[in-house]
């Protein structure tokens, strides 16, 4: 293998590595876990709000520290370096849920924020490196790559977790829940040895000057965001795409993240939910590849669109679902946009960006996703709790009880068509050929 194909490898092998945290943590056993064992007894809207905020306040985190990781991602060597600590705090973070009693949901939010800000701070740096890995003409099947690996990597270990959570007689474990204490082990070990191939096989340039110590570090990071937020001023189309990706982002990250929360509160079993979660990782694979030649055919933007429209639909069909096999087919659906979308945003990035502060601009690209992950499950709560207190009569019996707590939960996630709605206007008003005029003029001042 040549030192090129390596590097392009060792890069997108970090997404079949961490992508056993967003599957089997963020998007499957977490979510399932935390409303059945460690919010045991709590109302299904309330401990729907507590995951939510818990995802917020770790979304909110990320934001405010991207600035600083922002800065530091341009200095090139440490790149590497800062991706490790991050990913290994992810680790950590994920291996001490293991140690989480029944009932004791605050810490296992707070551990599992933790875990959150290990991930989105690894994925700055991992995203920098994008443009020094992959050239302008390979860029779009490079980032799908990653996704579709990703897809692959975490549809694999989840199905394992899976067989161990419901055979598991047959990993000499006594029972379910002690199993998925153990698949949270089995994330750590996959995504902390995995990421070794990242470290060895990626190869980046070499600072340019010394890294700056502690505190200049974090004076340079919010000198360096003052400065890029100034430049794009002079960006008008970068704005108006990271304006347009703040909101059609947030809608898809709030649906990876609490899209099995909604099935439990709909009443579907758990077992049910899982069987979904695999069939979007397993149809994701190809379909991550495929959207990404979809996009250099038929145009990025247009593919961005396209998947837009289809969250859209997704989202307002899952306000009536009723049956299991429903929810199959919206994963299916989702499955075959989800990785595109996230793959195809990232490429089209890069081409209205200027091509000598790359890794400047894609910190801050970083710093607006992770904030976008703090409107969505946050509106999708207060929504649920207020539709609730509004639609529940005064002295309701337990059957008003449960018809009115899954309609509420259906108006949560009915809100989130708003941020889809949001988002695709904006991204309309987008065009592409001044976006390079206006990167092309600011690297020549600069």
């Amino acid at each position: 293998m040549d030192s090129k194909r390596k590097t392009i490898w060792g890069w997108a092998l970090y997404d079949w590595a961490n992508s056993a945290f967003a599957t089997t943590v963020m998007a499957g056993f977490f979510p399932i876990f935390f409303k059945q064992y460690w919010s045991y007894g709590t109302d299904v809207n309330m401990s729907t709000a507590q995951l939510g905020f818990g995802n917020s306040i770790a979304s909110l985190i990320v934001a405010l520290m991207a600035p600083v990781l922002g800065a530091i991602a341009d200095k090139g060597s440490v790149r590497k370096r800062l991706l490790l600590v991050f990913a290994y705090l992810g680790v950590l973070m994920t291996a001490a849920l293991f140690l989480v009693e029944k009932g004791q949901w605050a810490l296992a939010i707070f551990i599992y924020a933790g875990g959150i800000i290990g991930f989105s701070g690894s994925i700055v740096f991992y995203d920098s490196l994008l443009p020094t890995v992959a050239g302008e003409d390979q860029i779009d099947y490079v980032s799908s790559l990653g996704y579709s690996l990703g897809y692959l990597g975490g549809g694999l270990l989840f199905l394992i977790n899976v067989i161990m959570t419901l055979k598991p007689h047959l990993f000499g474990l006594p029972d379910a829940a002690t199993a998925v204490r153990w698949a949270f082990v089995t994330v750590s070990l996959w995504w902390g040895g995995f990421t070794i191939f990242t470290l060895f096989w990626v190869r980046e340039e070499k600072a340019v000057a010394p890294a700056a110590g502690k505190g200049g570090a974090v004076v340079q990071g919010l000198r360096q965001f003052a400065e890029t937020f100034r430049e794009i001023r002079h960006l008008k189309t970068v704005f108006l795409f990271l304006l347009a990706y703040w909101f059609y982002i947030d809608g898809v990250d709030t649906i990876i993240r609490m899209a099995v929360d909604y099935g439990l509160s709909l009443g579907f079993k758990s077992n049910d939910l899982i069987i979904a979660l695999l069939i979007v990782q397993f149809v994701g694979f190809p379909a991550a590849l495929g959207f990404g030649k979809l996009g250099q055919k038929w145009g990025v933007r247009k593919a961005i669109f396209l998947a837009i429209a289809v969250y859209i639909l997704v989202t307002l069909w899952g306000t009536t679902i009723s049956d299991k096999s429903d929810f199959y087919i919206l994963a299916m659906v989702i499955g075959l946009i989800q990785g595109g979308i996230q793959a195809l945003s990232r490429s089209y990035y890069s081409r209205l960006i200027p091509k000598n502060r790359s890794a400047q601009y894609y910190g801050f690209y970083n710093m607006l996703g992770k904030f976008a992950t703090i409107m969505g499950p946050a509106l999708m709560g207060v929504v649920g709790i207020l539709a609730k207190r509004i639609l529940l009569p005064v002295s309701p019996t337990p059957d008003e009880i449960t018809y009115y707590g899954q309609l509420a939960s259906r108006w949560g996630i009915g809100s989130i068509v708003l941020l889809f709605i949001i988002g695709g206007t904006l991204l309309y008003f987008v065009n592409d050929e001044k976006g390079r005029a206006e990167a092309e003029y600011l690297s020549g001042i600069n």
